[in-house]
């Protein structure tokens, strides 16, 4: 998963924030984060929905069982930074819950389906939702 995630982070930065491949047109960022144990600096690629004036992540994982390490990251170390295009912004963490985390979470499942399929597959009762705002 590290060298696909370093292939897109790659293309990423080359192309102001453009990717292809399965990602093509899908609104993406870099989630820079610290490792909750370890400490060590680490870059996730997300897609992402604009949120306020900030922007909205969701802790699919593809459907897995599990959270991605990058949401017990955060919950861990919420202030953190994205780079949105050619920018970089600090953001710090908040996990959403309740009619704003369904709120997103529809709009989500309905501008790409996929999200609708990652809730059927996954045993967990809720997939978390993040909101990065701007710090």
């Amino acid at each position: 998963m590290s060298d696909w995630n370093a292939e897109i982070i790659d293309e990423f930065r080359a192309n102001e924030g453009r990717v292809g491949g399965m990602f093509e047109g899908a609104p993406l960022l870099l989630l820079h984060h610290v490792g909750a144990r370890t400490g060590t600096d680490r870059v996730s690629p997300l897609m992402y929905q604009e949120v306020g004036g900030g922007f909205a992540v969701l802790a699919s994982k593809a459907g897995a069982d599990t959270n991605p390490d990058w949401f017990h990251n955060l919950m861990a170390n919420p202030q953190t930074k994205v780079e949105v295009g050619v920018d970089t912004t600090t953001v710090r963490a908040r996990l959403v819950e309740g009619e704003e985390h369904d709120r997103i979470w529809e709009q989500q499942k309905q501008a790409w389906p996929q999200f609708a399929e990652y809730e059927r597959t996954t045993s967990r009762n809720v997939i978390p939702v993040v909101v990065l705002e701007r710090a």
